[in-house]
């Protein structure tokens, strides 16, 4: 029951910043073209670089999610510096993810991680540019459609592809994740006492970072996804920069992801991505320790902002918009897991009829052809002994019922 009540607490307390996340995720998507930025970011020099890495922040896309999009920049022409700024900066954060960070982490980082994002994508994407010279790009701009909302032409339609996007094919990207990393840190908090790390090798430091790196690097987990640890790591005392470097290199990198980075950019580059991004993240990291040093700020003063609700009313709308999103959320899982399960099981139901008048094999093999030839069958058997037509699929029954009997037999459905 306490690792329950944990849960709830960390669903009701992220919910108000996730739900206004994803309205600003979905105002990006109307907004801004995949095509608008690739137009910026082919020219070997340092404005595409900074380019790329400006466009890249406030994005809402996660390490999977930004490797199609980094694809396309980089056949439709962009330098191999822009393309690493933009996969080193883009997942790191998004405006969905800042304001999630200032309500559970509070100010100082909620300004730190899109200012480390920004100068970290800056960073990689010169030093790439400068360690592999490449020729002219050949710019071959594929026309594909980047959203929902890029033909919408009226208003009615363009809430549409909004509501689609935020809260239909953004959700579904970050709902499994979202629910892990609850999961993760709702674990730490019950499983880890307080202090537990006092005094530890790990706790703080190189050790702590390079601890935080083997985790964070193969992990699948998106921005926002990645706080509810993160704040977990810190309160069982971890240093903001251990935190840090998690939030940096877990959203920026998944074993998956970097698989298709070194088929598109090569095997030098794609490491060279990743020796960087570790590389800069600690220096952020011992940087961002500092920052909490100098202002003698305590991390923890900073997320226990969180539970200091002035008002039953406030307590009562982060509990209604926790309802709200929790149903968002359970619509995503049903459409990711319940509607898929049930329809791979209609898609692979097997339907007996029985098909009266066949004499032979040539009509067991007219009767074949003309049930293949309706969609949704996957396989079919005829056996002229017991006059049944085994069928696997989801075909149109109907269809198939009225095409043998235009060909001259007859069809008893059972």
């Amino acid at each position: 029951m306490e690792f329950l009540i944990i849960l709830i607490q960390l669903f009701v307390e992220m919910s108000p910043y996730i739900m206004l996340g994803l309205v600003f995720a979905g105002l990006l998507n109307l907004l801004i073209k995949k095509e608008t930025i690739s137009k910026h970011l082919g020219k070997q020099d340092n404005s595409s670089i900074i380019k790329a890495s400006l466009f890249g922040v406030p994005l809402p896309l996660c390490s999977c999610g930004v490797i199609p999009t980094s694809v396309y920049f980089a056949k439709s022409g962009a330098s191999k510096g822009a393309v690493i700024s933009f996969l080193t900066s883009t997942p790191q954060t998004g405006i969905d993810s800042i304001i999630a960070t200032y309500g559970m982490m509070g100010p100082i980082f909620a300004a730190f991680r899109p200012f480390a994002a920004l100068l970290m994508g800056i960073i990689n994407g010169s030093l790439i540019n400068k360690l592999f010279k490449q020729e002219e790009p050949t710019r071959t701009l594929f026309v594909e459609e980047y959203s929902t909302a890029e033909n919408a032409s009226s208003f009615k339609n363009k809430i549409i592809a909004f509501y689609k996007y935020s809260f239909v094919e953004f959700l579904d990207d970050i709902a499994p994740q979202f629910a892990l990393g609850l999961l993760i840190a709702a674990a730490i908090t019950y499983f880890i006492p307080d202090n537990f790390l006092s005094g530890s090798i790990i706790q703080d430091g190189l050790p702590g970072m390079l601890a935080a790196i083997l985790i964070g690097v193969p992990m699948y987990i998106c921005a926002t996804s990645a706080i509810p640890i993160a704040m977990s790591l810190i309160a069982k005392g971890f240093s903001p920069g251990v935190a840090f470097v998690f939030l940096a290199v877990g959203p920026a990198t998944n074993a998956a992801s970097f698989v298709i980075l070194m088929k598109v950019l090569g095997r030098k580059v794609a490491f060279s991505y990743l020796l960087l991004l570790i590389i800069t993240s600690i220096i952020f990291g011992y940087l961002l320790d500092y920052i909490f040093l100098a202002l003698d700020v305590n991390p923890l003063s900073q997320l226990s902002s969180i539970h200091h609700h002035h008002s039953s009313v406030i307590n009562s709308f982060y509990v209604i918009v926790s309802i709200v999103f929790f149903a968002f959320l359970s619509m995503s899982f049903y459409r990711l897991y319940i509607k898929k399960y049930f329809e791979k099981s209609k898609e692979n139901k097997m339907i007996i009829i029985k098909v009266k008048g066949m004499n032979c094999n040539h009509c067991v093999s007219n009767v074949t052809k003309i049930i293949q030839s309706v969609a949704g069958t996957s396989k079919v058997e005829v056996n002229l002994a017991t006059e049944t037509a085994i069928i696997e699929g989801n075909p149109n029954l109907a269809e198939i019922k009225r095409l043998i009997e235009e060909a001259g037999y007859r069809v008893e459905m059972e």
